[in-house]
Order: structure tokens, then sequence, then C-alpha cells
């Protein structure tokens, strides 16, 4: 199959180079020329495990090329996805769709025959509507058929993710379609990877009831640790003593400092405002976005409070920047809002991340960066652990102690036992515990 993927990003690229990897042949485009300039040269404009050496080996076997000429990677396509961004738009929370619709007309402009486009990108119900309308405006000549085939990528391990996948969500009735992309997924189909064929609103709500669901079993557990440091209890026996429960399951019951993200902070929010539109309000996912922004505001009073509520003339060392580990994404990450809430409070932040702190550098421009943990602890009134690196989950406890000013350690992804925090030498502190 002939495969184009709009939009070289997160989704375009992973999706794509698997795509190759299945032996596909792939064209991936975008309008940003630098990015394309570097895939040329073999550079991942984003950090995933496993990505650099996936798109090497299908380049060198031609099945994985790249372009900034939408008429030439369209051309002759079996199928075009839509993988561009959706971000939240600005004052209002609502999708922006503007990316999508510009590239269902630069799509139609482009095509040389029936043509299905698969919108990848995660859009509110009734975009599929929209961008079929528009195909059809442009070019009236031309049979086009829109899938929703919404993707389901955990950032670091999206690789695995795509490749063995729990479903594969595609919404569309249209028989040719249905056909193609049985094809397009062929190989994970004799896999036994599940296919399940929807209408197109149905596969657009899906993604946004997946992530909204995930929301709220995260902030569910993040208010059973705040219950449980209030009552004496342990948020990760809480945990695993209802996870054990196959209705509830154990995936998405770690308590930290919040969600963050590309996905569920945009998602949720998205959701709210199809919902307002559509007058179905729904209040779980509403007290979920609630609760969650508070929380992540909460974790710089929680280190604050560590410190022995003095914080002004202070010096943290936060370990960890981005939402997760084994990625280099910032957006919505817990720590943009501790750094606030401690730089507010007149604290000087030393910083380190392993991947994320280039892209850090544009949104706390006013921290220092430091080359490793015992670098960003020196001379610390406390230290932060803020994403669970696994650079992080073996830390010479005691080396870290001698590093610091004042030996407080704030785990707020739970990393450490508290014993072994405090046999070092620490004052320690957790989630739920």
């Amino acid at each position: 199959m002939r495969i184009s993927m709009i939009g070289s990003g997160y989704v375009g690229l992973v999706s794509g180079a698997c795509f190759a990897d299945f032996g596909h042949d792939v064209t991936c485009v975008d309008k940003d020329a630098g990015k394309i300039d570097a895939l040329l040269a073999g550079r991942m404009p984003i950090y995933e495990p496993g990505l650099d050496q996936l798109v090497a080996t299908n380049v060198a076997a031609g099945r994985l090329s790249f372009t900034t000429d939408i008429a030439a990677g369209v051309a002759d396509a079996d199928a075009v996805f839509i993988a561009v961004g959706t971000p939240s738009r600005r004052g209002d929370g609502h999708a922006d769709l503007s990316y999508v619709y510009a590239a269902a007309e630069e799509i139609a402009q482009a095509a040389t025959g029936p043509l299905v486009v698969v919108n990848k990108s995660t859009v509110p119900v009734g975009t599929g509507d929209r961008v079929e309308t528009i195909l059809r405006d442009t070019r009236g000549d031309v049979a086009f058929a829109v899938v929703s085939n919404p993707e389901f990528l955990r950032e670091g391990a999206a690789i695995g993710d795509f490749k063995r996948p729990d479903r594969i969500v595609l919404g569309t009735d249209d028989a040719r379609a249905m056909d193609v992309m049985r094809e397009v997924y062929r190989p994970l189909y004799l896999n036994e990877s599940p296919i399940m064929f929807t209408g197109r609103r149905t596969a657009e709500l899906i993604k946004y009831a997946a992530n909204a669901f995930l929301a709220t079993k995260i902030t569910f557990i993040n208010e059973m640790a705040d219950l449980c440091e209030a009552v004496g209890a342990d948020v990760q026996d809480v945990a695993r003593g209802i996870g054990l429960d196959n209705r509830i399951g154990r995936k998405f019951l770690h308590a930290g400092p919040g969600y963050g993200g590309s996905c569920f902070p945009k998602d949720t929010l998205a959701l709210l405002k199809t919902a307002e539109d559509y007058d179905a309000p729904v209040r779980i996912v509403e007290a979920v976005v609630k609760a969650n922004d508070s929380r992540k505001r909460a974790m710089g009073r929680k280190v604050i409070a560590a410190m022995g509520g003095e914080a002004r003339g202070k010096t943290v060392a936060v370990l960890g920047l981005t939402f997760k580990p084994n990625t280099d994404d910032m957006r919505d990450a817990p720590a943009i809002s501790i750094v606030q809430a401690l730089t507010d409070a007149g604290v000087t932040v030393r910083a380190f991340d392993p991947e994320g702190m280039e892209a850090a550098r544009g949104l706390m421009p006013d921290i220092t960066y430091c080359s490793d943990a015992y670098d960003a602890a020196a001379g610390a009134d406390a230290v932060v652990i803020v994403t669970e690196w696994d650079a992080f989950r073996a830390l010479d406890l005691s080396r870290l102690a001698a590093a610091v000013a004042v030996p407080v350690l704030v785990d707020l992804r739970n990393v450490y036992d508290r014993a072994e925090a405090e046999k070092a030498g620490f004052a320690y502190s957790s989630i739920g515990r």
C-alpha cells in the first residue's frame, strides 16, 4: 500500500515509521522545512525510545521518505492520513481544527484519483463530516471516503503501542474504505489485534472518552492519596487492593502530582466543550479537570511545607521536568506549575531532566539547569522528585544527602521507601503514605 502521512510530529512520525516497518511505502509530509531537513539527515524532532533506529532502517530500505511537497506526497496514494496538531484553541478551550481543515483542502487539491482520507488527529465529534464536506467542495470530481482512526499511543512506549495495540478503531461505513483500512492494518490483524469498525462519530468520541476515563482514574487515586495522608493509610496498598479487582484494573492508579502531557489536558477540555455544544454536560469530567489543575498548584505548597513553611531565599533541586519519563514533552507538565509556585514564593530552582531541558528552557528560562541530579542538589534546601525517570530510581541517597545544605527529600512519585531515605539522613515526604 502507498500511504501518505500529513504531519510529521509525534503521531505522524511514529505511525509513518511503523507502517513502513509493516512493508508499506510511506511518505511523511510536513510544512516545516527545518523538521524535514532534520529527518532527511537522520535527526529526530522528538525523543521516543527506538524511533531513530526504526526510521533509519525503513529509510535505508526505501519504504519511508520525507518531503514538504504535499502534491508529491499524496500522488498515487491509497490512503492519506491527517496527523496534524489539534491544540486547545486560545481563549475558549475548543480544539483548534484549523490545521486539520487546511490539510483536508490541500489533500483535495493534490488528489490524483479516488482516495481514502483518514483522520488520525484527535478531533471532536463531527470533524469527519466537515472534512468530507471540504474535500468534496474542493474537488467534486474525485471520490473521497473519510475514516476516523484515533491513535492510542503512549509517549515513551509509542512504537510498542502501535505494533501491539489493544484495539484498532476505524470509523467508517464506506465499503471501499473498509477494504483499504483492512489492508493497511493487515499485519496487525494477522497478529489478532482486534479491529473495531464503528460509525465515524462514534470513533471520534471513543478517543475522547478513553482519555477522559484514564484522566479520571489518575485524579481519583490522587484524591485517595490526600485522604490516605489525612487518615494514616497507604495509597499504594489502596491502589493495589482496588486494582486487583478485574473490574477496576491496576493501570493508571499511581498517585502523583497530577496528569499532564499532550493529550489528557486538551482532550478532557475539548470533551467538555463538545458536551456544552450539545447540551449534554459531563459533570465527572468537569470535576476531574478542576481537581487536576488544583493538584498541580498544590504540589508547590507541599514542597514548601516540607521545608518548614519558609521558602524565601531557599534553593530547591527539581529532578524531572517532563510530564512523564521517556519523552522530552513539556506540554502541561506538572513541573511547570510546581516551579512557578516555588519561584513565586522566592525559591531559587536548580533542575535536571535527562531529555526535557531544551524544551523546558523556553518555558522556564529563569531557573538553573544542571548536569545531573547531584549537581542540581548541590547546596539545596530540598530535593523534589517530579518525574520518575529510571535515572532517579537508583540514586545514591547518601551522596545526594551529602550534596545538599538541608536533607529534605520530597518524593512526588513514591519512588523511594521511607526507611531507605531516612537511613541516608533525609527528612522524607511522599504522596499518600
